[in-house]
């Protein structure tokens, strides 16, 4: 389960690995957090577009497979909460390990209650006061940011963010950020061991390579030495 496997890692490990295995990282807009500090959840994606009322989220519910992530379109609206305590509760009813939200929930208190992890760019009192025309896409798909998203698709989220990773590249991204984790509290015990990190990735010999060869990366040294602070 992927929600198992992201236990030990992190949304900036599987970004960094990302990069490694050459996947465009697609991380949410910056400002998404958990409404209950600490939350975090992984899953496939099951998207839903929103237009006002709550009717589209229960037909989305009924496609949830155990371990989805509900990811709710709602332009990033500022003006209304598309989310409260019912539909999360359905959402953890249908199976679903969590919501992430672009746009703002509501009913922060019994959200908290209720425990399911869920993600928003914060609170508002007021829910929809319009109903808008549906698009055929309804859930299909869902934009978050500049990203569109659908169930080919994996969403991360914890304390620093949301990504979105392909699916059929998910096992491999989740393998080399496990390296990255592993190779990371190495360097990190032998920094307060007092090995320097500058010692570990042999700096000064970085510095001499790179006043001979301007285009010589620290990027490139770091995967020649075997570091992972980068990526």
């Amino acid at each position: 389960m992927v929600l198992k496997r992201f236990a030990e890692l992190s949304t900036p490990l599987v970004a960094d690995a990302c990069v490694r295995v050459g996947v465009v990282p697609r991380a949410a807009p910056v400002g998404v957090s958990a409404v209950v500090a600490g939350s975090r959840v992984a899953g496939r994606v099951l998207p839903v577009r929103h237009y006002g009322s709550v009717d589209v989220f229960l037909e989305a519910y009924g496609a949830a497979g155990p371990g989805d992530v509900v990811v709710i379109d709602n332009g990033g609206r500022t003006d209304e909460a598309c989310i409260g305590d019912l539909a999360v509760l359905e959402a953890r009813a249908a199976g679903a390990a969590g919501v992430v939200v672009w746009g703002l929930h509501r009913d922060t208190p019994e959200l908290v209650e209720i425990g399911l992890p869920v993600f928003s760019y914060g609170s508002l009192p007021l829910g929809p006061l319009r109903l808008d025309g549906r698009e055929s896409e309804a859930l299909r798909s869902a934009k978050f940011g500049p990203h569109v998203v659908s169930t080919a698709d994996v969403v991360f989220a914890d304390a620093d963010g949301v990504l979105f990773v392909p699916g059929e590249r998910v096992e491999e991204v989740l393998e080399a950020a496990a390296g990255i984790a592993r190779t990371e509290r190495a360097q990190a015990e032998r920094i307060r061991s007092g090995d320097t990190l500058r010692r570990q990735t042999a700096f000064d010999e970085y510095l001499e390579r790179r006043a001979a060869d301007p285009g010589y990366s620290f990027r490139q040294h770091l995967r020649r030495v075997g570091g992972a602070i980068e990526e």
